[in-house]
């Protein structure tokens, strides 16, 4: 059974850092595409973090919104992917979700619905 793990949510103040992860099991991760997305209440879910498979040249790519504070990385040998989020804004709370696509393509990378697998969410709650 694949399932997909987040962990490192949490209550934080504005201008703190954070580190999500979020790790894979019941199959190999490695050759696939990385996404985090969040949903904040009352909101659709959007686009935060990409990570391409290596087959789509492994390129990151991020909403504006957090372009410059967040990184996405990933370590294949865990079947781990990382969102490491930096000056955090109150406007960052919401329930965030990673996603696994397979490599077998990549466009529509912000895509809610071409993602293969979900995780369950992790909260982070940004205070002002």
């Amino acid at each position: 059974q694949v399932q997909l793990v987040e962990s490192g949510g949490g209550l934080v103040q504005a201008g703190d850092s954070l580190t999500l992860s979020c790790t894979g099991s019941g199959r190999t991760f490695s050759s696939y595409s990385w996404a985090w997305f969040r949903q904040a209440p009352g909101k659709e879910r959007e686009f935060v973090a990409a990570f391409s498979s290596v087959y789509w040249s492994g390129t990151t790519y991020y909403a504006d919104s957090v372009k410059g504070r967040f990184t996405i990385s990933r370590d294949n040998a865990k079947n781990t992917v990382y969102l490491q989020m930096n000056s955090l804004k109150p406007e960052d709370t919401a329930v965030y979700y990673c996603a696994a696509r397979s490599p077998l393509g990549f466009t529509g990378y912000d895509t809610p619905s071409k993602y293969d697998y979900w995780g369950q969410g992790t909260q982070v709650t940004v205070s002002s």
